[in-house]
């Protein structure tokens, strides 16, 4: 049988990614954009080595019912990529009702959750459509949805982190924490994660959620993600940094193949993290300034003595998924932003 999957948001950082190595794997690609008469976003797929035999491209709305049919129909597997990333609200004008199921965290929300508000292109965008057509396929055996660290670890407890603490798979974003923050992006990472969690219960799909943390490593498609715009600026501006930030690193390059193992190994199921690396901000500073003297980054003084907190990788290595280590992504990004003209080194 013909090896069919369909990656929604197929332009993405991590999408471009999977779609890379799908087609590596002579898999058949059945991949979404919103606009494929937008070069920008289409024209690094279409040049992938494959891509002329097994990539197809179709246009979708994640807003329209419907919109992913074709996409999907015939697929075995359907890596859903296309969740937007923002990290502020403007218009929090959308009602919300009844998405918090009772299970988080043993406690019973379903009264204190009957009302949520939420900007709609976030939450509406991370709900809508490719579940709908996945459940309407007779022909999908597994859905692979890209989530974030931020449905796992924001909540009262992750204020005081220590360096004992392990974050693992079992641990749940509070919306009422991430709404009283005004951490929206983890809010609706966290009602994403969930309303998809119960619509797969209902309805029988084999659902796997992957959670990424900061995603660095170099770029396919020719825009910067707001994870490599971040490490962009940090490089650019030479910013004096706090000694106690706490980043949770992982390689796109890993997270793409992450996606590859979670559809292929049938040992797969629910949660995984997906973080190479827990590290103070210096440190990175520190991998920087060795491998780059040139880029005259400033020197970190008062530096926490303690390690930080960290994020399991043994439910993520027990599936056959392993991380690089954060010297070489921090390189590859580097290099990557220099032969696009955007550092000089």
């Amino acid at each position: 049988m013909e090896k069919v999957v369909c990656v929604t948001g197929a332009s993405g950082y991590i999408a471009s990614w999977l779609i890379k190595l799908l087609l590596q794997r002579r898999y058949t690609v059945k991949a979404t954009v919103r606009n494929l008469r937008d070069s920008s976003k289409v024209a690094h797929l279409t040049s992938l080595e494959g891509a002329n035999e097994k990539l197809r491209l179709y246009e979708a709305d994640l807003l329209e019912e419907g919109s992913f049919d074709s996409a999907v129909d015939g697929c075995q597997t359907v890596f859903h990529t296309a969740s937007p990333v923002a990290l502020s609200v403007s218009d929090p004008q959308v009602l919300i009702p009844n998405l918090i199921p009772p299970f988080i965290n043993g406690v019973n929300y379903s009264i204190d959750y009957t009302f949520w508000h939420l900007q709609t292109q976030l939450i509406d965008h991370a709900l809508k459509g490719t579940v709908n057509s996945c459940i309407k396929s007779s022909t999908i055996n597994r859905v692979v949805i890209t989530s974030s660290i931020a449905s796992v670890m924001f909540n009262h407890d992750s204020l005081n982190l220590s360096d004992d603490v392990i974050v693992d798979e079992t641990m749940f974003s509070d919306p009422i924490f991430c709404r009283e923050k005004k951490e929206w992006y983890a809010l609706s990472k966290t009602l994403a994660e969930t309303a998809t969690w119960k619509m797969a219960r209902e309805n029988g799909l084999d659902l796997v959620t992957l959670h990424p943390g900061f995603t660095i490593g170099p770029p396919l498609q020719p825009s910067l993600n707001l994870s490599c715009v971040a490490l962009l600026n940090l490089i650019k501006q030479g910013k004096q940094l706090l000694p106690n930030g706490v980043y949770r690193y992982v390689d796109v390059r890993d997270v793409a193949l992450a996606h590859i193992i979670a559809m292929e190994n049938p040992s797969a199921n629910g949660r995984y993290c997906l973080v190479g690396r827990v590290a103070y901000s210096f440190e990175a500073f520190d991998i920087l300034k060795l491998n780059f003297p040139s880029l005259n980054l400033p020197t970190t003084e008062n530096r926490p003595t303690k390690p930080p907190y960290q994020v399991s990788r043994k439910r993520a290595e027990s599936l056959g998924i392993s991380f690089r280590p954060l010297e070489e992504s921090l390189k590859d990004s580097v290099e990557c932003f220099r032969d696009r003209n955007l550092i000089t080194l």
